[in-house]
């Protein structure tokens, strides 16, 4: 069985997200280990709270080293996603550097956080298999990832932005999938069924929104 591990670096919301992937039939770690994160098959990286504080944290457990050189799939979730990147505004933080872009901060014409359910478009990439356009899911957030040439879906608030990007081994998701209801277990049964060719990550096949596997 595959072990797909969840950084705790105590920036996460751990619990929800790994009984969304034990339902899947996964073997599942949460740890701050190196090694064991290291070792996993799949890594999600999951976030909340404030950027410099999250950095900073990780930062003493060392995983700010790991976490880019990881070669397995990896799912950032929400902070963890805006942590891959290069900069946030939020604090001024200086991120891992996956991703080039810059964390933007909303403006002040509409509520901030953006908080609730919203639809994602645009959508490619198997992350995405058996999500049509429009799909809900849930966000909050105040700062956002701007559209690139990494965006594999988007979503509109105040103005356009990444809901979801991704460069080699390494997917974000702005959006919490494991607070998504039926279309978030579809994208973290997606991403835990990445399977690795020598051509580099494709999908397992017999992937469907019915069932758990």
């Amino acid at each position: 069985m595959e072990r797909v591990v969840i950084i705790e670096y105590g920036a996460g919301n751990l619990f929800s997200v790994r009984v969304a992937i034990e339902r899947l039939g996964y073997e599942v770690v949460c740890s701050a280990d190196p090694r064991v994160v290291r070792e996993a098959d799949k890594v999600i990286f999951p976030g909340v709270g404030q950027a410099a504080t999250a950095m900073r944290q990780l930062k003493e457990s060392g995983m700010d080293r790991v976490i880019p050189e990881l070669k397995v799939p990896v799912l950032g979730i929400c902070l963890g996603m805006q942590l891959m990147c290069a900069h946030s505004e939020e604090g001024n933080t200086e991120g891992l550097g996956i991703f080039p872009m810059r964390v933007k901060e909303f403006g002040k014409c509409s509520k901030v956080p953006h908080m609730g359910w919203n639809g994602i478009r645009g959508v490619k990439s198997g992350l995405f298999d058996g999500i049509v356009e429009g799909e809900m899911v849930y966000f909050v957030h105040s700062y956002y990832v701007p559209l690139s040439e990494y965006t594999i879906a988007t979503c509109d608030y105040q103005m356009a932005f990444s809901a979801a990007i991704r460069k080699d081994n390494f997917w974000g998701c702005q959006f919490h999938p494991e607070k998504s209801s039926d279309v978030g277990l579809q994208i973290l049964r997606n991403f835990a069924a990445i399977g690795k060719e020598e051509n580099g990550y494709v999908y397992e096949k017999n992937h469907s929104m019915s069932g758990c596997s």
